[in-house]
């Protein structure tokens, strides 16, 4: 298949798209401090983001031919995201978010999107261009929580 290594590379962001929908559903449910009512409520708000962005890249697979991984086992071994596997403290959390988001950030910049490009593939590339903007306003804004600690 010609878009073979775009179609890896979308399945590779699916696969941390649900690393980090788990991720941020453990962080929704553990959060404690005295930020709880706001960080609870903010998780909430991106893992349903997640969800959203997910279902758009795997049903992008589907159209460009490709098969979406659609088992637990296939997302862990195809993240390039590690799980939350602690009960991370508030600030602990935020800085592990920025980090994933960031590197999401840049692997969507620096690979899928010249794959896209590549392959002369504008709707792919649009829909890499809104997941980038989205993740980088998460940063911006988990950037400036921080900046009242």
């Amino acid at each position: 298949m010609e878009n073979q290594k775009l179609v890896n590379f979308l399945n590779q962001l699916l696969s941390n798209q649900f690393v980090m929908y788990v991720k941020l559903h453990r962080y929704h449910w553990f959060v404690q401090g005295r930020h709880f009512f706001q960080l609870h409520e903010k998780f909430e708000e991106m893992y349903n983001e997640f969800a959203s962005d997910l279902d758009e890249v795997a049903e992008r697979i589907l159209m460009i031919d490709g098969k979406p991984l659609a088992t637990m086992v296939k997302y862990l071994k195809e993240a390039t995201l590690e799980e939350a596997n602690a009960d991370d403290k508030e600030n602990e959390m935020i800085s592990k978010l920025k980090e994933d988001y960031k590197q999401i950030i840049r692997e969507v910049r620096d690979e899928g999107m010249p794959l896209a490009e590549e392959q002369n593939d504008e709707p792919t590339l649009d829909l890499l261009i809104s997941i980038q903007a989205k993740l980088e306003k998460y940063v911006w804004m988990l950037t400036a929580y921080q900046a009242y600690e």
